[in-house]
């Protein structure tokens, strides 16, 4: 890194805009920047360090923002920071402006902008610069990319702070490990030991859970076994040693005490089970004897009763007797109760309809009643025509009627016209304005269709931009951790080729041969050839390790490649879209498309519109039409309205002498009606009774015939002796349900094997259920001790079997909590194996501070005289940890002492030599980036003049590296020593800046 130009304005103490000239400065390769105290030197280091990551030194940082600005600014000047240097190989010019308080365009007050940044990159080939992002983050990403070092590391490399160096060499191991691990990022290392940790942590966890597990297995089988194994369960807690072999060896004595349990108790299920067999065959036979027993009792029980009720059976069959012979008499009894039930009916039809007529009739025959019902019919004929005329005057008055009801509606549609038309002129204007405002609808919406398609357009675009900067930001960190990758690979063959380098000559001493010369020395002889040691590194895996950093390159190209396409994409995108946020231009494309789809919905109403027209108008021609209608059938109504009055006064004429008493022709006819009807009824009324008399009188000579036939004195015993249905069913169901007794008893009396029983003593049933119920108890109770037995058996097998599996799938578990265990010990230096006691973090960065210590010690000895000689040391402090020991030897006492009893001036260069050597390797850490500008921050003035001329010359050595240094000091000896210098002069106005090179002011 090479800076070339640095341009400041209203920045820190600098009021106006100042520049500072880093070529010309940097062509002596020795520059001294100066000035009195506060007049501003720091802050163009400060102003460096904010152009590259848009923040001021971790000390300073509180000035960050608005505080940046100069105080002695005027209000109108934008604070600025424009930094042009060259970073591997390309060009670059940074600006950023830091947010800027400056007064209201428009009104009184202030307003804040925004802080922005500009990125720019100078094509030779163009002879142009261009530009390449505008974005804080981007920036900083790239910056920090190319460099290789973050903020903090580049100002402990660059901007050397003796102070900070000075501190460190006095420092204790804690306070050095927290500035190196912050220059060599040495926290994931840190987290390697929480990561081990942790997983110790969880192994143990784990272990413990399965011991518990396994424990909780062993107290259920405890618990399945009861009393009946004589050894206890061992006493062990989760995570004792020998947990799981006595659990299993105890289990194991558990199943064979169940197995010789269950034998036994299968044994004595058996002999309870033939028991109970015998058993129930005893009690099978005696419940058959009991129950011929109670066979014979009852039949012989049953026998009594039927002969107590044979006297009612014998009467029975009498009854039954008789009414077989009554059911002979039966046809003429029915005949003779159906002609009386017919002649008391026909007798009262008779007395009804003689009541209905008048008292001149009562005792008219047939014959009389007859010609009476004929001579109502022949009046009631002469009525026919009356009943026309009755029917003409009611549509007469239905169509006077008629002609009132079409004179009001006419008169109604007369008026409805004449109000509807009155308003035609009104309508007729509203609807031209309905028409008028959809036509200027119509065209407001194509306007708008114009406008909406652009906006729609950059809309897609925007959030096209909005996905490549995602995708750009992705592209980004993948490129990044490519690098990464591609960084390491490299490391690490690089490594691998110091060690092949290292070790070569066991590689060449492996292909002599006795007697034939030495590739290298020519020699026949090979007395002591080297030998390989362990670790050795050969060609195939330095090759290897070639090949993994070429392909690491290799995707590294690729994934920079792809950044680039993605961050063209986003220009393209940001270039059609603009820089207006998606979220506005997505509320005006949905402002347009509101606005469009209103003015199509009012441009939509002009079809209705102009239909509303065309129907209003054929409206108005109906109601013209209708209106003339109703007037010409109100003037064609009143003739005939005249002609319906003159019939209606003929008719009512007529029917008045047709009514005679009743008020109308109908009512008349139907006096008649009912009179012919009543005396045809009467008539017919009187003949039926006479008829049913007759048939009564013939009915009782068959049936007193009939019951002298049967063996009946009168007609009266043999309908007593006569039996329904229901009673003729129920007298046989008797009599054959005596049969089937009688019937029943007897097979049952005569059965041999009840006989043979009834001899037998009465059997003893309950003594043999109880010995049966004996033996089933028996039974039971040695099937619930057999089946108790099987199922502990079965339990303790699976809780074994549970158990060993756990075991098995334990012993993993219980090797990678050791194995983890005993590398936490390691990383966090507890373990016994560790003897320094040193952190994985610590080792680190004890590799680290040896690396720096020896590149120290190599400008150390040169600014000492060679005296002074800086080691590392991992010796432990006290009962401490070791590892962060630095020490120094003076070669004049031969003696290590620690740095802390240095001098002042001798822990200044000390501290000099640390400063340039952690620069060294922490520029060799960030990739091999070339350093070619740093800064020195006091501390010269503690140096005699032979040492500063020596610590001048290591400084000026630097220019055989090319390299150009800043030395920030008040000593008035350096402004004669060193001619290229960059004075800060303050005032009242703020600071101003002047340079002088090597040619001059």
């Amino acid at each position: 890194m090479r800076l070339h130009r640095l341009d400041i304005t209203a920045f820190g103490p600098f009021g106006g805009a100042q520049k500072v000239d880093f070529d010309e400065l940097s062509s002596a390769g020795l520059f001294l920047l100066h000035g009195p105290t506060g007049a501003g030197k720091t802050s163009v280091l400060d102003a460096v360090c904010f152009a590259l990551y848009g923040a001021v030194p971790g000390a300073r940082q509180s000035g960050q923002g608005l505080g940046l600005r100069s105080d002695h600014a005027a209000p109108a000047t934008r604070t600025e920071i424009r930094l042009e240097l060259t970073v591997a190989g390309r060009r670059l010019e940074i600006t950023r402006q830091p947010p800027w308080e400056r007064p209201k365009k428009r009104g009184a007050g202030t307003t804040t902008d925004k802080a922005q940044s500009w990125l720019r990159e100078y094509d030779a080939s163009a002879g142009a610069w261009k530009d390449l992002s505008r974005s804080h983050q981007e920036i900083g990403e790239e910056i920090t990319q190319l460099l290789g070092m973050s903020r903090e590391q580049f100002c402990q490399v660059v901007l050397l702070p003796q102070g900070d160096f000075a501190r460190f060499l006095r420092a204790d191991a804690e306070a050095r490990g927290k500035l190196l691990g912050r220059l060599f990022d040495t926290h994931r290392y840190a987290e390697v030991e929480e990561r081990l940790a942790e997983r110790r942590r969880s192994a143990e966890a784990e272990v413990r859970s399965g011991d518990a597990a396994l424990l909780a297995d062993a107290h259920r089988m405890q618990q399945e076994a009861g009393n009946t194994v004589e050894v206890p369960l061992p006493d062990v807690a989760p995570g004792d040693p020998g947990l799981a072999e006595s659990i299993l060896t105890w289990a194991a004595v558990a199943r064979s005490t169940a197995r010789e349990r269950l034998t036994i108790a299968h044994c004595a299920r058996t002999a309870a089970e033939s028991a109970q067999a015998a058993a129930d065959r005893m009690l099978d036979d005696v419940r058959e004897v009991a129950r011929l027993q109670r066979r014979f009792t009852e039949a012989r029980e049953r026998a009594a009763r039927l002969e107590e009720r044979a006297d009612a059976h014998r009467e029975a069959q009498a009854r039954m007797e008789r009414a077989r012979k009554a059911e002979a008499v039966a046809p003429a009894l029915d005949l003779r109760e159906v002609a009386e039930a017919e002649h008391r009916r026909a007798a009262a039809e008779e007395a009804h309809a003689r009541a209905a007529l008048p008292e001149t009739f009562g005792d008219a025959g047939a014959p009389g009643l007859a010609a009476a019902a004929r001579k109502a019919a022949e009046e009631l004929g002469g009525l026919e025509s009356a009943r026309r005329a009755e029917r003409r005057l009611a549509q007469l008055a239905t169509e006077r009627a008629s002609l009132d009801r079409q004179e009001r509606a006419d008169d109604d549609v007369l008026q409805e016209a004449d109000g509807w038309l009155a308003t035609w002129e009104d309508t007729r204007a509203g609807i031209e304005a309905r028409i008028e405002a959809a036509q200027e609808a119509t065209t407001r919406a194509e306007q708008l269709a114009v406008r909406r398609e652009p906006a729609l357009k950059r809309l897609g675009a925007a959030r096209q931009r909005d996905q490549f900067a995602q995708d750009t930001d992705h592209a980004h960190e993948r490129a990044l951790a490519s690098r990464e990758r591609a960084t390491g690979a490299r490391a690490h063959w690089l490594d691998l080729k110091e060690q092949r380098l290292k070790g070569i000559a066991a590689e060449l001493a492996a292909g002599l041969v006795v007697g034939q010369p030495c590739a290298v020395c020519g020699a026949t002889e090979h007395p002591a050839p080297a030998r390989k040691v362990a670790g050795h590194v050969d060609r195939e895996t330095e090759e290897r390790a070639l090949a993994a950093y070429q392909r690491a390159d290799e995707q590294r190209t690729e994934d920079e490649r792809r950044l680039g396409v993605v961050r063209e994409a986003l220009a393209a995108a940001t270039a059609e879209a603009g820089d207006t946020p998606t979220a506005q231009l997505a509320d005006q494309a949905e402002e347009l498309e509101r606005q469009h789809t209103e003015a199509r919905a009012a441009a939509s109403a002009l079809h209705a519109a102009r239909e509303a027209r065309e129907q209003a108008e054929r409206e108005r021609e109906r109601r013209l039409a209708a209106q003339q209608e109703a007037a010409r059938r109100v003037a064609s109504r009143a003739s005939l309205r005249d002609a319906l009055d003159r019939e209606k006064a003929s008719l009512e004429r007529d029917l008045e002498q047709a009514r005679g008493s009743a008020k109308t022709v109908s009512a008349r006819a139907g006096q008649l009606e009912r009179r012919a009807a009543l005396l045809t009824e009467a008539a017919d009324a009187v003949r039926a009774a006479e008829d049913t008399a007759q048939r009564l009188k013939n009915a009782d000579a068959r049936l007193a015939d009939a019951a002298f036939r049967a063996g009946f004195d009168t007609p009266r015993e043999a309908a007593a002796a006569l039996l329904d249905d229901a009673a003729h069913r129920e007298l046989q169901r008797r009599l054959d349900v005596w049969q089937s007794e009688d019937a029943a008893v007897r097979t049952v009396l005569a059965e041999a094997d009840t006989a043979a029983a009834a001899q037998q003593p009465p059997a003893d049933l309950r003594a043999a259920e109880q010995s049966a119920e004996s033996a089933a108890r028996r039974l039971r109770a040695a099937a619930s001790a057999r089946d108790a037995a099987t199922r502990r058996c079965a339990e303790l097998d699976a809780l074994s079997a549970r158990a060993t599996r756990a075991v098995r799938r334990l012993a993993p578990l219980r090797e990678e909590y050791d194995r983890v265990a005993r590398l936490a010990g390691l990383a966090a230096g507890t373990s016994a194996d560790n003897e320094r006691k040193m952190r994985l973090e610590s080792y680190v960065l004890a590799a680290r501070l040896e690396q720096v210590a020896a590149a120290a010690t190599v400008r150390l000895r040169r600014m000492s005289s060679g005296r002074y000689t800086l080691v590392h040391s991992d010796d432990r402090a006290g009962r401490g940890r070791s590892g962060l020991g630095l020490h120094v030897v003076d070669a004049w006492t031969g003696r290590e002492r620690d740095t802390a009893t240095l001098s002042g001036g001798e822990t200044f260069f000390a501290s000099l030599a640390l400063a340039l050597g952690l620069a060294d390797v922490v520029t060799d850490e960030a990739g091999g980036v070339r350093l070619d500008t740093l800064f020195i921050d006091e501390g010269f003035g503690s140096l005699d003049d032979q040492t500063l001329d020596e610590v001048l010359d290591v400084l000026d050595s630097l220019r055989e590296r090319d390299r150009s240094v800043g030395i920030v000091s008040h000593v008035a000896d350096l402004r004669r020593r060193i001619h290229a210098q960059l004075e800060v002069v303050k005032g009242r106005t703020g600071s101003v800046v002047r340079q002088r090179g090597t040619g001059g002011s």
